[in-house]
């Protein structure tokens, strides 16, 4: 089984992600152990959302077409309403996290980030839990929805929102030391 502290953990994102979403994993990962990557759509630094304005960048490691799944434990997807939205419709984001399901890796979204999943089709027959303006979403998809803090199902990593952060980050750290996860790939 890994060790989180010898973990690989890529975490994609490009401009709105919600700044708590993607700085408290990024960062408590990073103090575990794990080597986290952050990769944009044009490999350059992403503008986080705080509140009702916009955040703090966030530093690129690589551009997300550049990613190889096969050299990465885990794929984290922060939420915020507009990330999500805006990584859905790029052809490399709905490739990588299919790659991601189909050699078993986990895969943790949170907030509105399983709009992502819902894209890539991997979504159906799984418990899930997100934001409640997507729960419909997730359930049109073929997902069976739960108001939970965190949710994982065969590897695939849920959660509802900033409180749930510490659970989210807990559950991605259990997963990743449970080792491979058998999912169904799109």
């Amino acid at each position: 089984m890994p060790n989180i502290g010898n973990s690989k953990i890529l975490v994609i994102t490009t401009h709105g992600f919600e700044q708590s979403e993607l700085e408290f994993p990024r960062d408590q990962l990073r103090a575990k152990g794990a080597e986290v990557h952050v990769a944009t759509l044009d490999g350059a630094p992403a503008k986080g959302w705080e509140g009702s304005d916009w955040g703090r960048e966030a530093e690129a490691d690589l551009k997300i077409a550049d990613a190889d799944p096969t050299q990465y434990d885990a794929l984290v997807i922060p939420g915020g309403q507009i990330n999500p939205d805006l990584l859905r419709v790029e052809a490399p984001v709905i490739a990588l996290v299919r790659s991601f399901a189909k050699q078993g890796k986990v895969i943790a979204a949170v907030c509105h980030a399983p709009w992502v999943l819902i894209e890539a089709d991997i979504v159906a027959g799984r418990e899930m839990t997100a934001y409640p303006s997507i729960r419909t979403d997730l359930k049109n998809a073929g997902a069976r929805v739960m108001d939970e803090p965190v949710i994982a199902d065969s590897g695939i990593v849920t959660s509802r929102n900033p409180d749930d952060l510490k659970d989210f980050v807990a559950k991605i750290v259990e997963e990743v030391e449970e080792g491979r996860h058998n999912q169904k790939a799109a």
